[in-house]
């Protein structure tokens, strides 16, 4: 959500801020609907005034036997009091169309992203591990003999539909162990709390991290109206929904591993083969609540946690900044991690860290008190995914993968895996 205020002040930043984002001139409509819900409150506030003079002046009238005024005050009160309650209707209706107005539109970007249209435009600024060099052709995680038998795409199908995907056995298990080993480092070493939240949420839990109204398209929504979380963003977020927290309480720096799900209602026709865009499927998400001042720091070691676990598991990696026409709605900054993916003999999105400053607050009414006195001031908030498991799933398969069909798996993992240091050609652990 957008400060009405400072749309008031510098309306022409804030239309050059969106022409960054490739969108036309806002301000004037806003600005026009907002003069007109303001004179609707001043016009009742008038009337009020004279709705109180006139009620003082009835009895005036009425203790000097004036019956002619004293019927024209009455009537004058009455008439007030229509008049009052039809421009405060008026300005609630003008109130909601200028929120819906506001809702409808993207966060600003930072002076620092770099202009563009899509992802062709985004800016590389680190890149970490060398990809590996095969001697035979890299195959996809779906093709590799390791996981023929525990990725079953045909059953999921007929339970589900497409963009399903049952995994059992070593699959399922690598799977599972990933997950743990991302809230284990992320708990024990980045200083994270675990939560195991909801994954079914309200109409306003979505609308305050932007998935709604805008997006509802993109999520589930049960026939009781709860919304199905697109990921655990949602819910985590939403901690200090319509909350004043104490300034010392920031930052707060939370982690959850959960089911997401998404009808990936913009994407027909996208990445159908394997399992890389499903409609569910499980993330490890990092969500951080800070004072302002605090936020760009913030989101620079966010972005530390999750390329620490990509480094960690061997996995090469770059990270790009998102140009302006690639970055999400709720957005000001954000960072893209890209694994190296030798079966597609390119680098695929694996977590978008992103910084929404007081945007996603604004629409939460999430705020803190400062510590020296002074009026509540929104918080900051952000967001990573550290990582998204089933994408992880699929690097690790594909940079580990041996010619004969096996996978070598990342030596940090042997733990979670009873041991073993592979999955077999036959799909077993050895």
């Amino acid at each position: 959500m957008h400060d009405i205020r400072a749309i008031r002040e510098t309306p022409d930043a804030f239309d050059a801020a969106l022409a960054r984002r490739g969108l036309a001139p806002q301000s004037p409509a806003i600005l026009a609907l907002d003069e007109a819900r303001r004179a609707c409150i001043a016009r009742a506030e008038a009337a009020q005034a004279e709705r109180n003079a006139a009620s003082k002046a009835v009895g005036r009238a009425k203790a000097s036997g004036d019956e002619a005024e004293f019927e024209r005050l009455r009537a004058l009160v009455s008439e007030k009091k229509e008049e009052i309650a039809r421009l405060e209707d008026e300005a609630k209706d003008k109130d909601a169309a200028l929120r819906d107005l506001l809702s409808g539109i993207p966060n600003l970007p930072y002076d620092d992203i770099p202009e563009g249209a899509d992802e062709a435009d985004n800016v590389e600024i680190h890149r970490w591990g060398k990809p590996r060099d095969f001697d035979f052709q890299p195959k996809e995680h779906y093709e590799l003999a390791a996981v023929q038998g525990g990725m079953d795409f045909e059953t999921a199908a007929k339970l589900s539909g497409s963009r399903f995907v049952l995994m059992s056995g070593a699959v399922a298990r690598l799977h599972r162990a990933l997950a743990q080993f991302m809230l284990d480092i992320h708990t024990l070493e980045n200083g994270l709390t675990e939560v195991n939240a909801p994954v079914l949420v309200r109409d306003d839990i979505m609308y305050g991290t932007g998935q709604l109204p805008k997006f509802g398209e993109d999520s589930y929504q049960t026939t009781n109206g709860w919304w199905l979380i697109p990921t655990s963003e949602v819910s985590l977020t939403n901690i200090v929904n319509d909350t004043i927290v104490e300034e010392s309480y920031l930052p707060r720096r939370y982690t959850a591993h959960s089911l997401c799900f998404r009808s990936e209602a913009g994407s027909a026709g996208r990445d159908t083969a394997g399992m890389l865009r499903q409609h569910q499927f499980e993330k490890v998400e990092m969500v951080s609540i800070t004072h302002p001042d605090q936020s760009d720091e913030e989101q620079k070691r966010m972005l530390r946690c999750a390329e620490g676990i990509l480094e960690a598991l061997q996995i090469p990696y770059r990270t790009v900044v998102l140009c302006t026409g690639d970055m999400g709605f709720g957005a000001r900054r954000t960072y893209d991690i890209e694994a190296w993916l030798p079966g597609q003999n390119t680098y695929r999105e694996i977590s978008s860290v992103s910084t929404c400053g007081d945007f996603q607050a604004r629409r939460m009414n999430a705020r803190f008190r400062p510590a020296g006195g002074g009026k509540p001031e929104f918080v900051h908030t952000l967001n990573g995914s550290g990582l998204a498991v089933g994408r992880c799933l699929i690097a690790v398969l594909e940079n580990g993968q041996q010619e004969d069909g096996s996978v070598l798996l990342p030596q940090v993992l042997h733990p979670y895996m009873g041991g073993r240091s592979r999955i077999t050609p036959e799909g077993t652990l050895d």
